[in-house]
């Protein structure tokens, strides 16, 4: 029988995060990315109950977690997680981020590596950090400008937003798709121009974001165990980053898998995970 998930409302650093909590033993935090919520984890957070007490929370301002008018650099995002593990009464969690997820994830690491005893981080390029120069190399995604403009992805987008979201999760699935009643709550939790406004001031703070990156990393490393796990597109340009600064980093490839990882290739990133998670404690 699969372990049942718990969907709570936790205030959390001036925010509501709508959350879904499955399991008991270590604490396992998942932080998700776009056009995705926590529902990302959906084909692995059953799994993964049967060792951990998963974490999987809607981001600010996505799903149904309050739909901030700011906040959406990392390291607020960061705050969020932390203020959220303190609310579940979490003292030390193993955090795990992909996407969107993965520079709150870094800089929490980087901020309280006392809470943070193992971090993954996947499909993720970590602001300006070395090592991603091949990468960076053919310019930014196209949709990374798009959505930067402010007031005016949400405007073009508006009445089409599942063609939008469908485009993201076929090229991330490498033409495969995911299951129809997750990309259901994907589609419905990206609808309406408030929502999309969200989903977009996540690109629009980047900047801020790598300035933050930047600024956590000048003269300090990364203390804690770390898995940079790639596929496509990024592919080792995150482990390249992370090494750079890291002192203990493992890389992880899942061949033949898009972006969306955990939706993709749920039964390889299980044994990757696993294995990182009980042999690097």
């Amino acid at each position: 029988m699969s372990t049942p998930v718990e969907l709570l409302r936790v205030p959390a650093n001036g925010i509501e995060v709508n959350v879904a909590v499955a399991g008991s033993g270590p604490a396992l935090l998942l932080l998700h990315g776009f056009p995705h919520t926590w529902r990302l984890w959906s084909a692995v957070i059953g799994p993964l109950s049967e060792r951990f007490r998963v974490i999987a929370p809607d981001l600010r301002g996505l799903g149904d977690s309050s739909r901030a008018a700011g906040g959406y650099d990392g390291e607020t995002l960061a705050a969020d997680a932390e203020q959220l593990l303190a609310a579940l009464d979490v003292d030390s969690a193993a955090v795990v981020g992909i996407d969107a997820g993965a520079a709150p994830a870094f800089l929490l690491a980087m901020r309280r590596p006392d809470l943070v005893r193992q971090l993954v981080l996947m499909e993720a390029i970590l602001g300006r950090l070395p090592g991603a120069e091949d990468f960076r190399a053919a310019g930014a995604p196209w949709w990374f400008g798009f959505h930067a403009v402010p007031g005016l992805a949400e405007t073009v987008l508006a009445g089409h937003e599942a063609e939008y979201v469908d485009w993201f999760l076929a090229t991330g699935t490498q033409g495969r798709g995911i299951p129809a009643g997750v990309r259901d709550a994907f589609v419905a939790a990206y609808t309406g121009t408030e929502s999309l406004r969200c989903a977009f001031e996540h690109y629009r703070a980047m900047p801020e974001t790598a300035s933050q990156i930047a600024a956590a990393t000048a003269g300090h490393r990364l203390t804690v165990p770390v898995l940079a796990v790639g596929a496509q597109p990024v592919g080792p340009a995150l482990y390249q980053q992370v090494r750079e600064v890291a002192d203990d980093v493992t890389r992880q490839d899942i061949a033949e898998c898009g972006h969306i990882i955990p939706l993709d290739r749920p039964e390889a990133l299980l044994a990757v995970l696993n294995d990182f998670l009980i042999t690097s404690r």
